[in-house]
């Protein structure tokens, strides 16, 4: 939520501590007077934000949050949609927080907290903070690499021409290299991957534009500044691979604030765990060509050299013929393809290396691809499990393999990242800080805390203030088949094709999968032909997400179709959006093989995967859903949620107790008539 469009409070409820909290809301803090002077009336929030008002629950969450930071403990905040965390945090952050990391979910939150949230703090508080903004290294154009791209000249569309004329433009004109100012350029565009550095063919000090480097430029900054912000997926890859700048932050922070915290077990799984990909063997064999050729023309026939190690990355990924796979190490057949390719793909790596070896002393960018192919030809031996050898408890991890349209990822994942997490918390005395929307099922924070390995940390949550009871109806189909018998999909369609109509268009349908998109994509398409309705349609893939976000909120009676990435981080204010419908409740895939492994580890223990780890992950991914549909005071609209579980089975209770207080029905004609103007007196 951006919190600039403070609108009205309605009396809520204190924030009720939900475990035995060291925090209390009754308990006053050392900086609760002054919290309260700087979100009262009068205060100097009032004139800098317009459309602000006081809201008692924004008020002490600040004030929890400034206590915290005082005594430097950590705190667990859950805050409902329109509470309006970000100044709740950024306040106390900014007048007492010391060096203050802020890390968010994604890139463009970055953005927005870097570009016009903390500008607007800092200004209202007259705060005598510096900020920095810090990415990863792939964001920032590389000196090296533009030059090497254009020396080489090896385009191969005439976009990327173009793209490369523009980045090539911008590089005199940038002072920080952050490819999205250049919006010219799509942030996707392949060409990026040519201009910009990864850890492996970074020269480091070795390169001749050391002094001019925007990594390095962005990280001296980051160093100088009170505050730092940060994404999830930066802070995790620098303690795992200490490559981003954030190690350096760490020890003199004071303050770490994780906003949209509910993200972090999956992010912070992926960086604790190990990946290597054929798409890294291929990015070393196109380097090994150029600076082979740039430097050493006569020392071996460097595209034979190349070529056949290229052959056997793509053989290895052409051992899994469909598109997409995900298949743990023990669901591979013995007898597949998979291992003689993989055998055959480290023998030629190792012959590359040979090669290498002979003639590395003739530059030192032949050098470092040595370097980088001994680590890789390292990760590929890695890659091996002996279930034989006993693996001590909460060090367990899963081997699987995942193949996309031309890559194929080895994965080594921890099943638990609690101890890791716990032991990164450790040492200098510092406030940990996070919150979200959702963080709690049914007030209880174990499912979120237990992953991270917060045991006993107080967790704190504050209502939103919104009036859903007023404002929204949550309406739940009759007659609707089992979500997974065929027909799924057409039978949610019959379903919501009346009250889309009813609703003017105006409408998200987030689908839990892909295949769902598709197949209500084509289907509505036919549909409003057939029935003359005119409402735009919108489907992810179509165009980037911030274009077709924007796209939909200028026509104002659109249908959005999307699946995961449409789910949370999305704000859509006004009529725009008045009806959200969700295909499925989002329970994980049962063949996700890091699931999978994590339940068989619960129930040796006792537990029950199922109501322990799989219900109340889909709760929380199920509240941001229902978290699109009303983002302001003014907002109205109808959350229809068509898995009749919810009704059926014993565990749907827990389920539609998470979500905000709707009125309820489960009648067609309530909802047609929640969409009908009201009659004129």
């Amino acid at each position: 939520m951006t919190d600039h469009d403070q609108t009205p409070a309605v009396p809520d409820g204190n924030g009720d501590a939900s475990t035995s909290a060291a925090v209390s809301a009754d308990a006053p803090g050392k900086y609760d007077a002054e919290v309260e002077r700087l979100f009262g009336v009068g205060g100097p929030l009032g004139p800098a934000v317009g459309g602000f008002r006081p809201r008692k629950s924004q008020t002490e969450m600040a004030k929890a949050i400034a206590q915290a930071i005082s005594e430097q403990q950590t705190l667990i905040a859950e805050a409902g949609t329109g509470t309006g965390k970000t100044f709740a945090y950024l306040v106390p952050a900014l007048m007492w927080g010391g060096k203050t990391i802020v890390s968010t979910g994604t890139k463009n939150l970055q953005d927005q907290l870097f570009q016009r949230d903390i500008p607007t703090v800092r200004a209202a508080l007259k705060a005598p903070v510096s900020v920095a903004l810090l990415k990863g290294r792939g964001n920032y154009l590389c000196h090296y690499h533009l030059e090497r791209t254009l020396a080489n000249g090896r385009m191969t569309s005439r976009e990327d021409v173009g793209y490369l004329r523009e980045i090539s433009r911008f590089l005199k004109m940038t002072q920080t290299g952050d490819k999205a100012e250049l919006a010219r350029v799509p942030e996707n565009a392949p060409v990026w991957n040519l201009v910009t550095s990864t850890r492996e063919n970074c020269l480091g000090q070795e390169c001749q534009y050391n002094q001019d480097c925007f990594v390095l430029k962005a990280r001296r900054e980051a160093q100088q500044a009170d505050v730092v912000v940060v994404n999830h997926h930066l802070f995790f890859a620098d303690v795992a691979l200490k490559d981003t700048g954030v190690a350096e932050l760490l020890p003199s922070a004071n303050t770490i604030i994780f906003d949209e915290a509910h993200q972090l077990p999956d992010t912070a799984t992926l960086f604790f765990g190990e990946t290597v990909s054929t798409s890294q063997v291929l990015e070393l064999c196109r380097d090994v060509l150029a600076e082979g050729l740039a430097h050493a023309r006569d020392g071996a026939n460097w595209a034979s050299v190349v070529s056949v190690v290229e052959k056997a990355a793509r053989d290895l990924r052409l051992t899994f013929p469909q598109d997409v796979v995900r298949l743990s190490l023990p669901q591979i057949a013995p007898s597949s393809d998979f291992f003689p390719a993989l055998e055959k793909l480290k023998e030629e790596l190792d012959g590359m290396l040979e090669v290498l070896e002979g003639q590395a002393q003739r530059a030192e960018t032949i050098e470092h691809c040595r370097t980088r192919g001994l680590e890789l030809a390292q990760k590929y031996k890695d890659w091996t499990y002996d279930p034989k050898v006993k693996v001590p408890p909460g060090q367990e991890a899963v081997y699987w393999v995942e193949a996309f349209a031309s890559s194929l990822q080895l994965h080594k994942t921890p099943l638990s990242i609690a101890q890791i997490f716990s032991n990164q918390r450790e040492g200098t005395p510092r406030s940990w800080i996070f919150t979200s929307a959702t963080l709690a099922v049914k007030n209880d924070f174990k499912h979120f805390s237990h992953q991270l390995g917060l045991y006993d940390e107080p967790a704190m949550s504050w209502p939103s203030p919104f009036n859903y009871a007023e404002q929204g109806i949550l309406y739940v189909p009759q007659g609707l088949p089992d979500p997974n018998s065929l027909g799924y999909t057409d039978a949610v369609l019959d379903c919501a094709l009346p009250v889309i109509e009813a609703a003017g268009g105006r409408t998200f349908l987030l689908c839990t999968t892909l295949r769902a998109v598709k197949r209500a994509a084509e289907r509505l398409r036919d549909e409003f032909e057939r029935r003359g309705l005119k409402f735009p349609l919108f489907v992810q893939g179509d165009r980037g997400r911030t274009e077709l976000l924007d796209q939909f909120r200028k026509a104002g009676n659109g249908v959005l179709i999307g699946s995961q990435s449409f789910w949370e981080g999305v704000d859509v204010r006004g009529e725009a959006l008045s009806l959200v419908i969700i295909d499925k409740l989002p329970f994980a895939p049962p063949d996700d093989p890091v699931l999978a492994a994590r339940i068989e580890v619960m129930e040796k223990k006792g537990m029950n995967g199922f109501v322990h780890h799989t219900l109340p992950e889909a709760i929380i991914n199920l509240k941001q859903g229902a978290g699109r549909l009303i983002r302001d005071e003014g907002d109205r609209g109808v959350l229809m949620l068509c898995d009749p579980r919810v009704i059926t089975k014993p565990y749907g209770r827990r389920i539609w107790q998470s979500l905000p207080p709707f009125k309820r029905t489960r009648e067609q004609a309530d909802v047609i008539a929640f969409f009908q103007p009201p009659e004129a007196p």
